[in-house]
């Protein structure tokens, strides 16, 4: 009779246990740093993928989210706050530590641009963008139909050229490679 008591304690235990959480919590021991460290800059894991809507007249746009970046840098934090008298003079000053506080490297930021909708984004249409970008010297990799590692950082080196910091194709850059046509009226402008 006590052997499934036991294993059923022995159960609740290691689901109890399987679920705490294996890193030490924020603000304990490995969270101080020396003051002999670098700063250590933090980005996140994976940038957020790009929204693409759809725009009432049929043509559609990317939403682009860059996150912010924070290094950590030594600074003061306040640890006791000062006691200051009715009529203003300190009693006792405050007291601070040296710990490491964030600082922003780069703020979060936005860009919305008209884009191929997901539909034109066929393997052939790939396909022609790795073309055209290999053509132009930006892609070494092979024209594989897929949008890959290289052909993204071939379509960032691009668009960054001509001022958008994004690996996702904008309609002006499918335009400019010729692989989706100009409206009429652009072509009488031009």
């Amino acid at each position: 009779m006590k052997r499934p008591a036991v294993l059923a304690a022995a159960t609740a235990l290691a689901a109890c246990t399987h679920n705490a959480p294996h890193a030490p919590a924020p603000g304990g021991a490995a969270d101080v740093a020396r003051a002999d460290q670098q700063p250590t800059i933090l980005q996140p894991a994976r940038r957020p993928a790009p929204v693409t809507d759809r725009q009432a007249d049929g043509s559609c746009s990317t939403r682009e989210v860059t996150p912010a970046v924070y290094e950590q840098i030594m600074g003061e934090v306040q640890v006791v706050q000062a006691d200051i008298a009715e009529d203003g003079t300190v009693i006792r000053p405050p007291v601070y530590r040296r710990a490491p506080v964030p600082r922003i490297v780069r703020p979060r930021a936005e860009i919305r641009f008209a884009a191929p909708c997901p539909e034109t984004m066929t393997p052939d249409f790939v396909a022609s963008l790795q073309r055209a970008l290999a053509a132009r010297g930006y892609l070494d990799g092979a024209v594989s139909g897929q949008i890959d590692a290289a052909t993204s950082a071939a379509i960032r080196r691009y668009q960054s050229e001509r001022g958008l910091e994004s690996d996702q194709v904008s309609l002006e850059t499918a335009r400019a490679l010729g692989l989706v046509a100009v409206p009429r009226d652009a072509q009488a402008d031009g």
